[in-house]
């Protein structure tokens, strides 16, 4: 399995760690989350149709729309550890018969 890796060193903190930060569940006056959470949704629905379409259950691996304390749409994985491992697989082929990512 090839290294994770990200856009330079400071991939783990690109602001999507705010999904669980100190101030999870408190919303700001004025915020518009709305807005965030649709564009966190469309992304998620298509997601989940490709992760049915290669036969993955969505009762074991889905994706789930939400929004950090921005308002900004965030996309979480969320699922079974034996699902994201069959996950993990497909996208390990498909790099892998890509010459790896782009």
């Amino acid at each position: 399995m090839g290294k994770v890796t990200g856009s330079g060193e400071s991939w783990l903190s690109d602001g999507l760690d705010d999904v669980a930060g100190d101030n999870c569940g408190l919303w700001v006056p004025g915020v518009d989350y709305v807005s965030g959470w649709r564009t966190a949704r469309e992304a998620a629905d298509r997601l989940n149709r490709a992760l049915l379409g290669v036969g993955c259950e969505l009762s074991a691996v889905r994706v789930v729309a939400s929004t950090d304390g921005d308002g900004r749409g965030i996309v979480r994985l969320a699922g079974r550890p034996e699902a994201a491992e069959l996950l993990a697989g497909l996208l390990e082929q498909l790099a892998e018969g890509s010459g790896g990512a782009s």
